[in-house]
């Protein structure tokens, strides 16, 4: 081996808990390429999980590979397989990978000779035991929640309208939050007239003062959190479970009823308007041949089966039409109705015209409203620093929402670019 790529990784709650460093990677991995005397082409650092291997500096390090293929093999140096990997298909799948690209892996603690068959034995023993302690990690973890949530208390970051605060005993409460608290308790109560849609009561909730998108106003209104009742979801052994929780309610539990009674038989309606619809297409578009009133349409119970009709609704008018002989009918009159050669021409133009303009408009929209959430996010992170600066968080929760902030960031910017 005469030259390597450096790969050092290192997660927040790695750090934390096991005392694993970049510079102590680093400095081991400079190390042992002087004692061997390798010649390092590059250094690339890592503050990513390694569930799976959607990581800046990852998808960097591949990238170089790729440009430099024309180069004879390339190696890439690591203190143990665990820094790749955390997933054992994935890494397979990377090996893979690496392969294609003439490129060899070699962990400096776990070393590993590939031209020697009996090797990759040791290599599965490598890489499972960090997914195994990924899995335990993960299951205490999703128990621990559970277990929370039959208490009464909200595990995680507090829902919109709520906060997530430390009484003086250390002891991690959830309090509502003003005025977006009080603006949630207004929505729910305008909803509940049943005068108004979910975007009209969203629109006018916005227009006091709650930043919120259709889909998070959506689950507002569906969350029982707000009436303090916690959700336990069901597993195979257990049915799901509404606990009565620790924080404050926001609004009544009749409110809530009410609310969920009205959205479902919204849904309802929503649901019978659209079949309506595709069973009767030409239903208003058509004018009656015997009195010159719009068709409707209905379906009728026959002795063997349903039929449906189009029909005038006077009562006295004979004209009653089956679905398929006048869709047929409308179907054959639209076939035969041609634009003349200049005309077509034009249309084309002029919908060529309206696709670019649309899709210019769709793309600066998406392009501002990611904007808007990556600025949306910074505000958040800068407040939340303030709140540890100020004592109204820990450091825990600090480095949560730090960690939630760089994902969502990162995400934000891949879909800018």
């Amino acid at each position: 081996m005469k030259s390597a790529y450096l790969y050092v990784r290192v997660s927040t709650d790695e750090q934390m808990k096991k005392g694993y460093s970049l510079p102590e990677q680093e400095d081991r991995l400079l190390k042992y390429c002087e004692q061997n005397q390798i010649f390092v082409r590059g250094i690339f650092r890592e503050d990513f999980s390694a569930k799976d291997f959607n990581r800046p500096e990852w998808k960097k390090l591949i990238k170089t590979l790729k440009s430099n293929r024309k180069r004879p093999v390339e190696n890439i140096l690591f203190t143990k397989w665990d820094r790749v990997s955390r997933n054992i298909e994935y890494a397979y799948q990377m090996l893979g990978i690496l392969r294609c690209l003439n490129t060899k892996p070699f962990a400096i603690d776990q070393p590993i000779d590939f031209d020697i068959p009996e090797s990759i034995v040791m290599l599965a023993v490598y890489l499972s035991i960090p997914e195994a302690e990924n899995n335990r990690r993960g299951r205490n973890a999703s128990d621990g929640m559970r277990r929370a949530r039959k208490m009464g208390r909200w595990p995680g970051r507090a829902p919109m309208g709520y906060i997530n605060l430390s009484t003086q005993e250390g002891r991690k409460i959830m309090k509502p939050k003003q005025p977006q608290a009080d603006l949630i308790k207004w929505a729910f109560e305008q909803f509940a007239k049943g005068t108004y849609s979910i975007n009209q009561v969203r629109i006018m909730t916005i227009q006091k003062g709650l930043q919120c998108s259709k889909n998070n106003f959506w689950k507002i209104l569906h969350n029982p959190i707000y009436c303090g009742k916690i959700i336990v979801k069901a597993t195979k052994d257990e049915n799901i479970q509404y606990v009565k929780g620790i924080h404050r309610p926001i609004i009544s539990e009749s409110l809530y009823r009410k609310v969920q009674f009205l959205l479902k038989r919204k849904r309802k309606q929503r649901e019978s308007k659209l079949h309506t619809k595709y069973l009767f297409p030409l239903r208003g578009f058509i004018n009656c041949p015997f009195c010159g009133q719009r068709l409707t349409g209905s379906t009728s119970q026959g002795k063997l089966k349903k039929y449906s009709y189009y029909h005038c609704n006077t009562s006295k008018c004979k004209g009653r039409f089956r679905v398929d002989f006048l869709e047929k009918s409308y179907e054959r009159l639209l076939q035969k109705i041609t634009l003349l050669p200049n005309i077509h021409e034009l249309f084309n133009l002029i919908l060529e015209d309206e696709n670019i303009f649309t899709a210019r408009r769709q793309a600066l929209n998406e392009k501002y409203e990611l904007l808007l959430e990556v600025a949306h996010n910074k505000e958040l992170l800068a407040k939340a620093r303030r709140y540890l600066l100020a004592g109204k968080i820990d450091f825990d929760d600090f480095r949560e929402m730090k960690k939630e902030h760089n994902e969502i960031t990162y995400n934000l910017n891949e879909r800018l670019h």
